[in-house]
């Protein structure tokens, strides 16, 4: 059953969650996306079947939550989640972070590593409103961004996304590949080589910048970045299965 929270920045939040033992499991999905994705509905099965406690969410402007998505950036979806986790788990918990949902995983490990036992990113994305949008603008897009305060590009995933000109302003707050990045905990990294939207130099960088004791990146040839058919579920679960093993 969907329930809300009000963040203390007054943000109406929806969330699912389940109860169970601990250390529990948070996902946390990706741009322009929702909590009742395919991989989200998935682990939170296999979390329950596990006894695990498990949350899912959805940042502002996304899903069944309150806000408008044009009007938000990384930094409000970053508080969202935080805010949710702080909230709503005790004790540290195996984030689970899905393309953007990743960057957001890695602020929160950034911001509060106590709250985090482990992560698993699929297809990470982090600083990609600088690396990916705001770098593959031309000139004269950069200027109508700057002038009308938006842009839309293309998606693989139906009409064009509005890009604004807040949410790469205010990206610049929130980069984690330009200053160190410590992960003390188990850390598995998903990555589709077919994957469009994130690269695998993406995946390479980010592994190469973090710094931990226990750090993996596993790279599936042929998987695109929704990585949501049955053999990419398998290996989230076995991932998360993976990092709850060796915490402790």
């Amino acid at each position: 059953m969907t329930d809300f929270i009000t963040t203390p920045e007054g943000r109406r939040i929806a969330y699912v969650q389940t109860a169970g033992a601990g250390p529990g499991i948070v996902f946390l999905h990706g741009f322009k996306s929702d909590m009742e994705g395919t991989k989200a509905v998935a682990l939170e099965a296999w979390a329950r079947a596990q006894g695990r406690a498990f949350l899912r969410l959805d940042y502002s402007g996304h899903g069944a939550s309150d806000g408008v998505f044009e009007e938000g950036a990384i930094g409000d979806w970053f508080e969202d989640a935080r805010d949710a986790i702080l909230a709503l788990t005790e004790g540290p918990q195996v984030l689970v972070g899905s393309s953007m949902g990743g960057w957001i995983a890695l602020l929160i490990a950034r911001h509060h590593p106590e709250k985090l036992a482990g992560l698993v990113t699929i297809a990470a994305a982090p600083d990609f409103t600088e690396d990916g949008y705001w770098a593959s603008f031309d000139k004269d897009q950069r200027r109508e961004l700057e002038q009308v305060g938006h842009i839309d590009v293309p998606s693989d995933y139906g009409d064009p996304y509005r890009i604004t000109r807040r949410l790469i302003n205010e990206g610049r707050n929130r980069l984690v590949l330009r200053s160190p990045l410590d992960l003390p905990f188990p850390v598995r990294f998903l990555q589709g080589t077919a994957d469009t939207a994130v690269s695998v130099e993406t995946a390479l960088r980010l592994l190469d910048h973090a710094t931990g004791p226990d750090m993996r990146l596993t790279l599936v040839k042929g998987a695109d970045h929704r990585f949501s058919e049955p053999d990419d579920l398998a290996l989230i679960e076995s991932a998360v299965a993976e990092v709850l093993a060796r915490i402790g």
